[in-house]
């Protein structure tokens, strides 16, 4: 009983800390897990191929929860392997427990689709992601549950969710160039500061209705400069893209920052803002933003 599956990583439009609503979007960088079920085992061991020491609840949480929901609790074993950096604002968790939630499924032989009303469908991507979203939450590893987040992994393009009541209230494609700037320091989402998050919530309500009204990059924008000062995070990176970027924003709860270049606005040069942050420490990625989200493989 073995399934695979692999989910994407995701930028920010809207930190959901303040308000509860929030707002993300796929990018091109995956997180594949693999997990070979034993109904003869009583329990779930993960491993993170990246960092041998690394936490490893959340991956065995969405197994066991997975297969107490739609198998008959079986244990077994689950490996994550990614390009999402853990702890850099990606969304790595999300990717991480959407990619293990589908490849669950995978190994109990369950078809996955979109459409609940599909009798060949035996769980939906939105299912799944619930499920995933249940398991951080008593993993400890959000503060939200990020399923803003969780849904931009799972399903791609940009997504509005109120994460209060974990509901999808807009999903949208976009087709943008991104530019990625991580800073060789990590921030966990679960340590983030909410209270001083909560102070920015009149800046966070302007930046909900700029991406419910389809302006999503003015929102991001918005955003950016909010959660930076919120967050404890330098503004400088967001306004030396200002000039040459559609949008730039600290991802999540940072240190990442990210600006995106539509197709469409003939004023964007992602390489000039990868000049002006090509000195800053860390490390730089060109990516996309993507569509179709996670899937069986």
């Amino acid at each position: 009983m073995e399934g695979r599956a692999a989910a994407l990583g995701a930028g920010t439009v809207l930190n959901a800390l303040a308000t509860g609503t929030g707002a993300a979007f796929g990018i091109d960088v995956e997180t594949r897990a693999t997990v070979e079920l034993d109904p003869a085992a009583d329990r779930v061991e993960g491993t993170i191929a990246e960092d041998a020491d690394a936490d490893t609840d959340l991956i065995e949480r969405c197994v066991a929860l997975a297969t107490e929901r739609w198998g008959d609790g079986e244990g077994g074993t689950v490996r994550t392997d990614s390009d999402v950096p853990l702890a850099a604002g990606l969304k790595s968790s999300s990717a991480a427990a959407n990619a293990t939630a589908l490849a669950t499924c995978d190994a109990l032989g369950l078809a996955v689709g979109d459409d609940p009303d599909d009798p060949e469908i035996d769980v939906t991507r939105l299912e799944a992601c619930r499920l995933g979203v249940r398991a951080a939450r008593e993993a400890g590893v959000t503060v939200t549950g990020a399923f803003d987040d969780a849904t931009a992994s799972m399903l791609g393009g940009v997504t509005v969710t109120d994460n209060d009541a974990d509901e999808l209230r807009v999903r949208e494609p976009v087709d943008w160039d991104a530019l990625v700037w991580t800073p060789p320091e990590r921030a966990y989402s679960a340590d983030a500061d909410v209270a001083r998050c909560e102070a920015v919530a009149p800046m966070a309500d302007l930046v909900a209705d700029l991406a419910l009204d389809g302006r999503y990059g003015e929102a991001m924008t918005v955003n950016g400069l909010a959660f930076s000062a919120a967050l404890g995070f330098d503004a400088d990176p967001a306004v030396e893209a200002m000039p040459h970027a559609t949008a730039v924003s600290l991802s999540g709860t940072g240190p990442s920052v990210v600006a995106v270049a539509a197709p469409d606005d003939p004023e964007t040069d992602l390489d000039a803002v990868a000049d002006a942050w090509r000195d800053r420490p860390g490390t730089l990625r060109r990516t996309t933003t993507r569509n179709d989200g996670a899937a069986v493989e």
